[in-house]
């Protein structure tokens, strides 16, 4: 047997806030990478974390199983607490490998549900694009597959605590403020063209501001757009930032853009040029 399970990370959200006091995010998967990989063997479970570890036993539970009889090798491209649904990825990834070693299948929707119980999740296990209340798991509406936008991830530097921020007691009143910026943005996605994504990004990014205030983001949107890029994304509850281009936008472009970038704004720790990819998760291999 071997299973290899890959779930995409993201760059924070294109929007995220509430409506109606009900809070959501609308995913931004890009092509980096959570692995899982599963084997013959009874060698403890390799590179998973605490909360990986829960979302293993979960499974187990779930399928009545007492003892995992297999070898499970966790491997991710995406840091922690910068915004990369980097323990959403890993908990998906494991659940949907588990449950697959074992001769089971796992809907989004139930791993969803599994990792909301562990912490906030992301969607990004969702296929294509999708706004989801991170607290319950529940998938709100799908957006289908957006333009393949490239993005330019920067880091700001630091780190935030998922769980640590979503237990703010000033977070409701702060996103209930930011309603009717946020209805817009949600209003300017619907359309699916690149034009609007870029500004429903932009739009939720600064409205996000009176909650997780990112040092110099006006001017770092003001100089974006000066490089042709169509908006400018963030990490919601993170460090990461997204400068967003069309697809067909010339990668040299790109590339200069993002040397100008960091020449103006030396604190920024350029990443990776990403896609916006669809979400979702691909198993591969032999389960016997």
């Amino acid at each position: 047997m071997h299973i290899q399970v890959k779930v995409p990370g993201s760059c924070g959200e294109l929007i995220q806030g509430t409506l109606d006091g009900e809070p959501f995010l609308v995913t931004c998967p890009i092509d980096s990478y959570t692995k899982v990989t599963v084997q013959e063997g009874k060698t403890r479970p390799q590179g998973l974390g605490a909360k990986s570890q829960q979302a293993l036993q979960k499974v187990m539970e779930l399928f009545q199983i007492k003892e995992y009889p297999y070898a499970m090798r966790l491997e991710s491209e995406l840091l922690p607490g910068k915004g990369m649904a980097s323990s959403s990825a890993d908990i998906a990834a494991v659940c949907f490998a588990a449950a697959a070693s074992l001769g089971e299948t796992l809907s989004a929707e139930k791993v969803a549900e599994i990792a909301a119980a562990i912490e906030p999740t992301d969607g990004i296990f969702f296929e294509g694009i999708v706004s989801l209340n991170q607290m319950t798991g529940c998938c709100r509406e799908s957006f289908g597959t957006l333009p393949k936008i490239s993005i330019a991830v920067f880091d700001l530097g630091g780190t935030v605590d998922t769980l640590h921020f979503h237990a703010r007691q000033d977070l409701a009143r702060l996103n209930r403020k930011n309603e009717p910026a946020i209805k817009k943005a949600v209003a300017l996605l619907a359309s699916r063209e690149v034009n609007c994504l870029g500004q429903a990004a932009t739009i939720s990014a600064l409205a996000n501001q009176s909650i997780l205030y990112k040092a110099a983001l006006p001017k770092i949107i003001a100089a974006a757009a000066n490089t042709g890029a169509i908006g400018v994304n963030v990490a919601h509850s993170g460090t990461v930032l997204g400068i967003l281009f069309a697809p067909d936008f010339p990668q040299e472009k790109i590339a200069g853009a993002v040397g100008l970038l960091r020449r103006a704004f030396p604190r920024l720790i350029y990443m990776k040029t990403a896609r916006l990819i669809a979400g979702g998760c691909l198993i591969t291999g032999k389960d016997r």
